[in-house]
């Protein structure tokens, strides 16, 4: 019998190996290649990372119900920073929704538009993933949480907006934005020097 079972449990094991890793396994690394991408935006276009090769792109984990995500929406923060990026350094700025329905944050698309109308932001897309595969495929796990793609299409910055894990509006004053620096820095041709920080915030309302 305990023959039988160590057979078992060894067959279970190299079935197992064999198995494809799912995305939720196959985590971003800085310096590979970006996870591709196809979603559907709030004005129902097809975007494709694919298509925007040759430009930096920001993508931005959001939920407009989260206390983090206010934070920089009402203090005007992120919107400046996506404002800023765009003007001075030609980005693509992707913001992401990836609450499922009936979580906090989802948003059908009439919403999505009438937040960003109402907050002033400035994505040049807002993509809705309301089933998490964009979201599981880049690891996402907190809103907001940031990436930056490089031109060539590899991820060269991960992690969280800032150094100040507070909620409170007044910690933006003064903290060090991780984003801006890591523009900055490919901007001067230098090495990011802080492409991996922590991401800090709610976590992304994916489906149970």
């Amino acid at each position: 019998m305990k023959l039988q079972s160590t057979a078992k449990a060894v067959a279970v094991a190299a079935a197992l190996a064999f198995l494809p890793i799912g995305a939720a396994d196959a985590k971003p690394k800085v310096g590979a290649t970006a996870p591709t991408f196809t979603g559907q935006s709030a004005t129902g276009e097809t975007i494709k990372l694919g298509d925007l090769k040759r430009k930096t792109v920001v993508l931005e984990w959001t939920n407009k119900d989260c206390p983090y995500v206010r934070k920089h929406y009402e203090t005007g923060n992120m919107q400046s920073l996506q404002k800023e990026s765009k003007a001075d350094h030609d980005v693509v700025w992707v913001s992401i929704i990836s609450s499922a329905p009936g979580r906090q944050g989802y948003l059908e698309p009439v919403e999505a538009l009438d937040n960003i109308k109402q907050t002033e932001a400035a994505p040049d897309h807002l993509l809705l993933d309301p089933k998490g595969e964009i979201g599981q495929s880049y690891g996402a796990v907190t809103t907001p949480h940031m990436y930056i793609i490089n031109p060539e299409g590899a991820l060269v910055f991960m992690g969280g907006i800032d150094d100040n894990p507070s909620s409170r509006h007044s910690s933006v004053e003064g903290a060090k934005n991780f984003v801006r620096a890591a523009l900055d820095d490919m901007a001067a041709g230098r090495k990011i020097a802080q492409a991996v920080t922590r991401p800090c915030g709610c976590s992304v309302k994916y489906a149970y």
